[in-house]
């Protein structure tokens, strides 16, 4: 029967939707599938229509139907790739509290799944991370991922500016991908001052079997958290903060939870070598790692593989991760591994065992002392490089990207600064003292809802007074697939870490003083490491570069946490006006939303 013919525009399908979803994160169902597909369809960028001959109308809409046909197989075969070839792995965690007594006074803490700390993530490169997390906590909930770059994705990055938080009695899912990223992260409570609480844990993020490691596999891969802790309940803390008033120096420190009284226990075997994850989840306190008669080897920062050089011991700074192999190749029996606080004149020391097997007698022996002069630090620190031949997440080499070639495009210079506003304690950066507004800052700028922010309220260098602040929602301007220089200058007596969400960055250079043009004649531009938290010595600075190719709304914060509580933080909003998903992937459609965007549709 004669039928009314099609119009070419009915069939029209487009490439960008076939490439957007192959790129595309965990996509866990059909549904969502065909839900993400269908967006990118309504943008009709080429339509294949279109490039055919209009003289063949009936062969025109056969070779339509065809390639629609093929098309459709294509998309379909790729939620056998994404599924199959990036693998999805599923968590369901409890958040709850809990008495906890790692000091030897019983507190309340923050337990995921009954555990302090939290249950360790297991993953490989690119695999998507489902992990529904539970609020029973009596307030909100918010929960980052301190080095995981969530590409194209910072709706997730489970911080106030980005992410809503998990009211109490509600659960949210974050869907997360480790894309081309190896290495130790962490995951932390990033709201409330939770993380004096608890909440914490590790994330290991493992090669692809077909990517080569430069170290046999170890016997064992261990993680160790360490960190400062605070005998106070975290409410008190935060109360006290609150009414402009700081909170002290910690009561002691901690190893994976347990302090000084009840010392942890890690069991090796003669001749064999091990992994040890080591991330500092404290608050404030840069501490150094070692182990009585045994050498570390430094292999991995942060997701890099390193010069694998051997240390006596490590300094370790608040937010930062390595990875050292450590030989069991002493006489047999015990040992004492040894953390403790750095450039402070109260040192606090916790220990744990390292238990040989077959050992015939507990430690014995003076704990190894600590360095004590920051040069030894910053000439430790420099020391560190990458490991240029070796694969990371990729099979080409580290070295294979040319930082030191690049042209920066910009220089920001960032001051830190400490000062009453209305007679209370505040910290700020480039003389802005960060707060938070009703809204999200991310789904302010999703939903162009005015009055939340404005974009340049941080100047990109500090102003003739830093040391007087101002409060703001501060965000600064930065452009997508830029490259810039950032300078850390520290004025002050203590040691800082500054931590980059969404980003690794190579720490170019560092020394004492202040930072001038001329500092750049002592970078290194060949194998400086990269990582995502750097830390700034006293009365000094450190010089990172920075490809900014990661569009969104990154958190760059103070990991000294009462001053990032009381202001010392801000955001980069990477921009572009492009709208492609190669770019920044749509809000997921399972967003919360809160303030001003709460009655909002993503």
């Amino acid at each position: 029967p004669k039928t009314k013919k099609p119009h070419r525009e009915n069939f029209t399908f487009t490439i960008t939707a076939v490439f957007s979803i192959l790129q595309s994160p965990s996509i866990p169902d059909l549904t969502s599938f065909f839900s993400v597909t269908n967006k990118v369809i309504e943008k009709k960028e080429v339509s294949f229509s279109q490039s055919l001959s209009r003289s063949a109308a009936m062969r025109t809409i056969r070779c339509q139907l065809l390639l629609l046909s093929a098309a459709v197989v294509l998309l379909c075969s790729a939620v056998v790739f994404v599924s199959a070839g990036n693998p999805i792995r599923n968590f369901e965690w409890t958040v709850t509290y809990g008495q906890i007594q790692p000091l030897g006074v019983k507190q309340r803490g923050i337990l995921i799944n009954g555990k302090f700390p939290g249950p360790t993530i297991q993953a490989v490169t690119n695999d998507n991370l489902i992990i529904n997390v539970h609020n029973h906590l009596d307030e909100p909930f918010l929960i980052s991922w301190s080095g995981i770059q969530n590409r194209k994705n910072s709706y997730v990055d489970g911080v106030y500016g980005t992410t809503c938080p998990i009211p109490p009695g509600q659960n949210y899912t974050y869907k997360l991908q480790a894309k081309d990223q190896i290495g130790t992260y962490y995951y932390f409570p990033s709201l409330g001052f939770h993380k004096a609480a608890g909440g914490f844990g590790a994330i290991n993020v493992l090669s692809r079997p077909m990517i080569p490691v430069p170290f046999a596999p170890p016997a064992d891969d261990i993680n160790v958290l360490v960190g400062d802790w605070y005998k106070t309940d975290h409410k008190a803390l935060r109360a006290k903060l609150d009414r402009g008033h700081k909170i002290g120096l910690p009561h002691g420190v901690l190893i994976n939870g347990h302090g000084p009284r009840s010392p942890p226990t890690f069991t090796f075997q003669s001749g064999k070598t091990y992994r040890l994850r080591i991330t500092n989840v404290g608050l404030q306190s840069s501490l150094n790692f070692r182990i009585q008669g045994h050498d570390l080897k430094l292999v991995e920062v942060e997701g890099t593989h390193t010069v694998q050089t051997v240390y006596s011991s490590l300094d370790v700074h608040v937010g930062q991760s390595m990875s050292v192999l450590v030989t069991a190749d002493q006489p047999a029996k015990d040992y004492r591994i040894v953390v403790s606080t750095r450039f402070v004149k109260k040192v606090l020391t916790s220990t744990a065992t390292l238990h040989y097997e077959n050992s015939d007698g507990p430690a014995s022996g003076e704990i190894p002392n600590s360095p004590k002069k920051i040069s030894w630090s910053i000439k430790q620190a420099l020391s560190i490089r990458t490991n240029s031949t070796a694969s990371a997440a990729r099979p080409n080499p580290q070295g294979s990207y040319h930082y030191g070639q690049v042209n920066i495009t910009r220089t920001i210079i960032l001051e830190s600064a400490a000062a009453q506003v209305n007679r209370k304690q505040r910290y700020g950066i480039n003389g802005v003292s960060f707060i938070h507004p009703d809204t999200p800052l991310k789904l302010a700028d999703h939903f162009n809802i005015p009055g939340v922010f404005q974009v340049g309220s941080i100047p990109y260098a500090p102003p003739a007074q830093p040391r007087k602040l101002h409060l703001n929602a501060s965000v600064m301007e930065t452009d997508y697939r830029t490259f810039v220089e950032i300078v850390f200058q520290n004025r002050e007596k203590i040691v800082q870490t500054y931590h980059i969400n969404g980003h690794s960055f190579w720490v170019a250079g560092m020394d004492l003083e202040t930072w001038k043009p001329e500092s750049r004649k002592g970078y290194n531009l060949n194998d400086a490491v990269s990582r995502y938290t750097v830390q700034v010595y006293p009365r000094s600075w450190t010089a990172i570069f920075v490809a900014l190719d990661n569009v969104g709304m990154w958190n760059v914060r103070s990991e000294y946490w009462q001053r990032q509580y009381l202001g010392e933080q801000f955001y980069l909003r990477v921009f572009t006006t492009s709208n492609s998903l190669r770019d920044e992937y749509q809000m997921p459609e399972d967003s919360l939303l809160c303030g001003r965007a709460k009655n909002m549709k993503p």
